[in-house]
């Protein structure tokens, strides 16, 4: 008779914990994975997903306004937020089915509720405990809001994929990709959009030359940006709600929607009680196999708050299976991860910024370029596209590539592989490029810029 129940737990449902999951069983191991929400995780449900059909919906504004330029008569056109949003919700389903089958097909048993630790082999779920050689840990995160007066009148992006109506007037508060990319949704949809960020430029993290480009870009599309102020409350007024700012200004708006960071979501887990350490942020601390400082207690994605992207957890699943179930080993490698944010214009980057590069590498060098594309040269658009080489001196490798400008995620994901195989400037200068493309730009910046 077997010791334990199952040779892996894993608890949540999401992007990560699916994947170590199937992986786990294909290799062998008898397991099961429980969700208490929804499957497929915060990607499917509430983020990527969903997010990016916003962002096509949204974006159709520019469309019609750029085919004008082209020689089209475009008929007045009129939007349907809750078609949208219902639209949405099916496919939603959709996947949520195809992601219940995906572990059932594997073999994986499906508990549906709240699995809550009790020691080291062993969770409660449902009122039952079950046992396991190996707990695996992929909650994710969950949007926070910190607390001030009239808090409790904000929403967050979960909510937003949900709101009954479009509002009329928004403020977005935040400065990260998820504040950027939801002002943009509100924007290009017809909502008046006021992004409020208490630092002096939002998207902290990426290159300074993106972040600045960026800023002068969306004021064109409409979104005015407040930055170096903060929301000090929030209050109900007679047509909707009054946001009062640090600088003594203040908005009325009918949402605010609060995009000021996530945390990941451990309470209520019982990992004081299985004894597991956390990090000062409140996330699982794990060694570089993901192990906690309990041996059989594992974790992976955004519940470590390490580089929160849906791929990077997949990848985590991936290696955690191959590491505990398998001879071999499956490493992740952390280095040139790109990232994308579905801003409009979008923005993508993949590995150093020029900070980042300087204080590693010393002496390095950089290629610059901002153009209009040609769609825009009779599109009537104003909009501009930017493109940053940056390269190391001693090796010529080139180390870091950012761009803002349509498709930039398209574009780095083809550039990451050969910054992953070590490609050096001189191999993208005798690239041949595509003609005529945006992208055949990172192919031809011969002068550096500094």
């Amino acid at each position: 008779m077997a010791k334990y129940h199952y040779d892996l737990f894993v608890i949540g449902a999401g992007s990560g914990g699916v994947r170590a999951a199937r992986m786990a069983a294909g290799l062998g191991a008898r397991v099961a994975a429980a969700e208490e929400r929804y499957m497929g995780g915060t990607c499917v449900n509430v983020g990527c997903v969903p997010k990016k059909m916003l962002v096509y919906a949204s974006h159709y504004r520019d469309d019609f306004e750029d085919a004008a330029g082209f020689g089209w008569t475009v008929k007045p056109e009129s939007f349907n937020w809750q078609k949208l949003i219902a639209n949405k919700d099916k496919e939603i389903q959709r996947l949520n089915g195809i992601y219940e089958k995906l572990l059932t097909n594997a073999g994986v048993t499906i508990y549906n509720g709240r699995a809550i630790l009790v020691d080291a082999h062993t969770v409660s779920i449902n009122g039952e405990n079950v046992s396991a050689e190996r707990i695996l840990l992929a909650v994710g995160g969950w949007p926070y809001v910190p607390d001030f007066p009239g808090q409790e009148l904000a929403i967050t992006s979960n909510e937003a994929f949900f709101l009954p109506k479009l509002p009329r007037k928004v403020v977005v508060v935040g400065g990260g990709y998820i504040a950027v990319e939801f002002a943009g949704i509100f924007n290009g949809l017809g909502s008046e959009v006021t992004q409020v960020y208490r630092g002096p430029l939002f998207l902290r993290g990426f290159d300074d030359d993106v972040r600045e480009f960026l800023a002068q870009e969306l004021p064109k599309k409409g979104i005015k940006l407040r930055f170096d102020v903060d929301v000090e409350a929030i209050k109900k007024s007679s047509d909707g709600l009054e946001v009062s700012l640090t600088d003594g200004t203040s908005i009325r708006c009918d949402t605010v929607m609060y995009a000021t960071g996530r945390r990941p979501l451990t309470d209520n887990l019982g990992l004081q009680a299985a004894g597991v350490e956390l990090n000062h942020n409140g996330a699982i601390k794990i060694n570089e196999r993901y192990q906690t400082n309990i041996d059989s207690i594992f974790a992976i994605g955004d519940v470590t708050d390490r580089i929160n992207l849906t791929p990077v957890a997949l990848a985590e699943g991936m290696s955690f299976a191959w590491d505990n179930f398998s001879d071999g080993n499956k490493e992740v490698d952390y280095e040139f991860v790109p990232s994308a944010v579905f801003s409009q214009p979008n923005l993508a980057s993949v590995g150093y910024t020029e900070s980042q590069a300087r204080e590693k590498f010393g002496k390095v060098t950089i290629y610059l370029s901002s153009f209009t594309a040609l769609k825009h040269t009779i599109s009537g658009s104003d909009e501009k596209t930017l493109m940053k080489l940056i390269v190391e001196d001693v090796t010529d490798k080139v180390i870091g590539v950012h761009m803002v400008g349509p498709d930039a995620g398209e574009t780095i994901q083809g550039i990451a592989i050969a910054l992953k195989a070590g490609a050096t400037k001189s191999i993208f200068d005798r690239t041949i490029g595509i003609h005529p493309t945006a992208a055949e730009e990172f192919v031809t910046m011969r002068e550096p810029v500094r």
